[in-house]
């Protein structure tokens, strides 16, 4: 069964996310954007065995960790979708930006695209491509554990923003309603910042997508 935790990292409070196969303890770290050391203090007190980094897609407070947890553990990155590589391209210069120190640029181990799966020991999860906060942003999807890792496409009561660069409002919306919705109401999504919610919730009450 896939297990998880929520790390939340930077000053952004990103949830940073470590998921496991509870019968091998493999773990993915998904959007490892920075504040490693406590990140891996949560992989130690769980017994947790490091095994890949996933991405939804290349914002720093996402991305700004994996080159150095990935060169520290051999680890592959996997994600995002490929048409997020000029973000990936320009992390170091964010960093210089935006005060994160030590953020190398990478080349994902691989690009993943719409309908992919992902293996984590015995568990799988589907890779849907969702545009419109970034260009390659994506979201995983574990059937059996009905919870879905949905980065910065929506949050509790608001949506992910669609003014930084290549991001679009339309292409986000229809990212939400179209690919997020048909996942199921009584689904949970696990936002890249604040707290849990259930597409269902959303549904009735987030003013941005709800249904009229």
């Amino acid at each position: 069964m896939l297990r998880y935790l929520t790390v939340p990292v930077t000053p952004y409070q990103q949830n940073c996310s470590l998921l496991w196969c509870d019968q091998t303890m493999k773990t993915a770290v998904l959007d490892p954007g920075g504040d490693l050391e406590r990140v891996l203090a949560q992989v130690a007190r769980a017994g947790l065995v490091l095994d890949q980094i996933w991405l939804t897609h290349g914002h720093i407070d996402h991305a700004g960790g994996a080159a150095e947890l990935a060169l520290r553990f051999g680890l592959p990155i996997i994600g995002p979708h490929q048409a997020d590589q000029f973000l990936i391209d320009g992390l170091a210069l964010q960093g210089k930006m935006f005060g994160f120190a030590h953020v190398q640029t990478f080349t994902p181990t691989r690009w993943l695209n719409d309908g992919d799966t992902v293996k984590l020991g015995h568990s799988t999860l589907t890779v849907r491509h969702c545009p419109g906060h970034t260009p390659g942003h994506v979201v995983f999807y574990s059937s059996e554990a009905n919870r879905a890792f949905v980065g910065d496409v929506l949050f509790a009561g608001s949506i992910g923003r669609t003014d930084l660069p290549q991001g679009d409002h339309d292409t986000l919306i229809a990212s939400i309603t179209q690919r997020l919705w048909p996942m199921g109401n009584d689904t949970v999504f696990v936002p890249g910042h604040g707290p849990e919610s259930t597409f269902g919730i959303e549904r009735r009450s987030n003013p941005y997508v709800r249904d009229t």
